[in-house]
C-alpha cells in the first residue's frame, strides 16, 4: 500500500538554502544543484456506488474512512460526483450514492461511464439494488445490470477491483414481500461474482446481510442508523483494506513486495453448539487458475459472538470482534481448486441465536 508522505522540515531547509544562494552568488560563488525529490504517488481512488443507503447521507462511509485512516491507510481518496452530506465527523465524503436510483436504470441509461470518467476510481465499493428489489425487478435483470456496470468499470480501468455487497436486510412497512426478495437476490450474488471476476479485475462478495437487524440497525426498516453504519463499515473494512494493499504501484515507482491477491472463496459452517458458544469451521478454496503459497480469511461473527480459539491457522482479533485468520505453515499452499479448512471455538451471548458469520478470503500471490 502506498503511503502519503508525512510533513517534514525540508521546506525550511530549502528556504535557508535559497537565502544563502542570494547572498553568495554576488560574490561569484555557487551552490551545487539540489536533487529533485520524486513526486508523491497518487492516492488510491475508491468510489462508493449505490443509492440512498450509500449516499443520503450514508454515514457508514464516514465510519469506514476514519477506520482506514486510523489503520494507516492515509493515501486513499474517496471519489464520486456527489459531495459529502454531513454525518457529524470529519471524512472524505465524495460518493456516488444517488438516493432513489435503480441499478437497472443506471445500466439502461448508460449513466456510469460519465461518472467513471470524472472520478477515475481504482476500486468500486457497491451496495446497489435495494430500490430494484423494492420495485420487484427480477434478480436476473438486476444481475444483468451489474454485469453491464462491471464491463464499463473495466473499460475505464482494466485493473478495477470491485467489492459487491449482499444487500442489508429490508423490511419496510409498505412492502411485506421485500424481506424475502432481498434474501432471494442475495443468494444469487456469489455465483454471479464467480462467473464475473477475473485474476486481473477480481470481484469480491461482501456479506452485509448476516447479523444485520432491521429492528435495531435501521430507523425505518431500510436505511441504517448509527448501529447499522458501524456494522456496514466493519464488513467493508477487511476486503477493502486487502484491495488497497493489492492496487499496483504507479508505473516506474517503487512497488510493494509480492503480487496481486489471488481469487478465493470462504465458506462458514457451524459444527456444534452449546449454551454460550459454538464450534465452527471455515473452508478456504482457491478459485483462480494460479497456485497460491498462502491465504488470509476474515470472519465477522454475528450478534456479539467472538472467536476465542483457532486451529489450523493464526488468529488476530480486532476490537469490534472481526477475526483475521492466516494459514498455518502446513496448509497455506493451495493448487487451483484446492481447499484448506480451519476450525474455531466462539463464545456467544445467550441472545445470539443460530450461529452465523460473514467470511471472506484473499489468496497470496507468489513472490517474484
Amino acid at each position: 500500500m502506498r503511503r502519503t508522505p508525512h510533513s517534514s522540515p525540508h521546506l525550511r531547509v530549502m528556504s535557508v538554502l535559497g537565502l544563502l544562494a542570494a547572498l553568495l552568488l554576488p560574490l561569484g560563488m555557487s551552490l551545487a544543484p539540489r536533487a529533485t525529490a520524486a513526486p508523491a504517488a497518487d492516492p488510491v481512488r475508491v468510489m462508493p456506488l449505490g443509492d440512498s443507503i450509500t449516499g443520503s447521507p450514508g454515514c457508514w462511509r464516514a465510519v469506514l474512512w476514519n477506520r482506514l485512516v486510523d489503520s494507516g491507510y492515509t493515501d486513499v481518496d474517496f471519489v464520486g460526483t456527489l459531495p459529502p452530506q454531513g454525518c457529524g465527523q470529519a471524512h472524505d465524503g465524495d460518493n456516488e450514492g444517488h438516493g432513489g436510483e435503480l441499478v437497472t436504470n443506471v445500466a439502461d441509461q448508460n449513466l456510469l461511464p460519465g461518472r467513471l470518467a470524472s472520478t477515475r476510481p481504482d476500486i468500486v465499493v457497491i451496495h446497489f439494488g435495494t430500490n430494484d428489489v423494492w420495485s420487484s425487478i427480477s434478480p436476473d435483470r438486476i444481475l444483468a445490470a451489474y454485469t453491464t456496470l462491471v464491463a464499463q468499470m473495466r473499460a475505464s480501468n482494466p485493473d478495477m477491483r470491485i467489492l459487491v455487497a449482499q444487500l442489508i436486510p429490508m423490511n419496510p412497512s409498505s412492502c411485506a414481500a421485500c424481506a424475502q426478495r432481498v434474501v432471494d437476490f442475495n443468494a444469487r450474488i456469489p455465483g454471479w461474482a464467480r462467473a464475473t471476476g477475473t485474476d486481473r479485475s477480481p470481484v469480491t462478495v461482501v456479506d452485509q446481510w448476516t447479523g444485520f437487524s432491521t429492528a435495531t440497525d435501521t430507523y425505518d426498516g431500510v436505511h441504517p442508523d448509527a448501529s447499522g453504519d458501524d456494522k456496514i463499515a466493519a464488513r467493508w473494512f477487511p476486503p477493502l483494506a486487502a484491495a488497497l494493499d493489492a492496487v499496483p504501484p504507479d508505473p516506474g515507482g517503487p512497488g510493494d513486495p509480492g503480487g496481486d491477491p489471488v481469487a478465493c472463496t470462504a465458506r462458514f459452517r457451524a459444527v456444534s453448539t452449546w449454551q454460550g458458544g459454538y464450534q465452527g469451521e471455515v473452508t478456504v478454496t482457491n478459485t483462480s487458475a494460479s497456485a497460491v503459497p498462502g491465504w488470509t480469511a476474515t470472519v465477522v461473527p454475528a450478534n456479539g459472538t467472538r472467536l476465542t480459539q483457532v486451529w489450523n491457522g493464526a488468529l488476530t482479533t480486532a476490537a469490534d470482534g472481526t477475526a483475521t485468520v492466516t494459514n498455518a505453515a502446513w496448509n497455506g499452499a493451495l493448487a487451483p481448486g484446492a481447499s484448506a479448512t480451519f476450525g474455531f471455538v466462539a463464545s456467544a451471548p445467550a441472545t445470539a441465536g443460530t450461529p452465523a458469520a460473514a467470511v471472506t478470503c484473499a489468496g497470496r500471490a507468489p513472490a517474484g
